[in-house]
């Protein structure tokens, strides 16, 4: 038994010897000129595509395009400050409106404008980034 500990603890020292043995150089990182072709890329378009997962409030949806633009009228002047959006998907027209992060931002709207437009609801969207305040310093 005392030969196999032994045998072991040899065997054990040169593998771990000679791992650590080897001499340490530099470390070289060399990218492919196609893939910093497409990370250039890649930033380009999250530049121009200035969006996050967010919600927004749906207050219409049909195929009359006239009674979709009366009803995004009619939310401007009642929420002027509120974005609406307008879009098209064959056949209907969709109106929604805020751009919110959080799904109780956009409840808490949608309870405000309930009176105005009961069949509103909340829906997943890609949102405008929120503009940050430049004025407010972190300390």
């Amino acid at each position: 038994m005392v030969k196999y500990t032994l045998c072991f603890f040899i065997t054990f020292s040169f593998f771990s010897i000679n791992c650590f043995s080897q001499h340490f150089g530099k470390l070289e990182i060399s990218a492919d000129h196609k893939v910093a072709k497409l990370f250039e890329r890649y930033l380009q378009e999250n530049k121009k595509n200035q969006t996050i997962d967010g919600f927004r409030v749906q207050i219409h949806f049909g195929n009359d395009r006239e009674k979709a633009k009366d009803i995004k009228t009619k939310f401007l002047t009642f929420y002027p400050q509120i974005e609406a959006y307008e879009s098209y998907q064959q056949p209907n027209f969709r109106i929604r409106t805020g751009d919110f992060r959080t799904r109780y931002e956009a409840l808490k709207f949608q309870k405000l404008i309930a009176a105005n437009f009961p069949s509103s609801y909340i829906v997943s969207d890609n949102i405008k980034l929120p503009i940050l305040n430049s004025s407010s310093k972190q300390e």
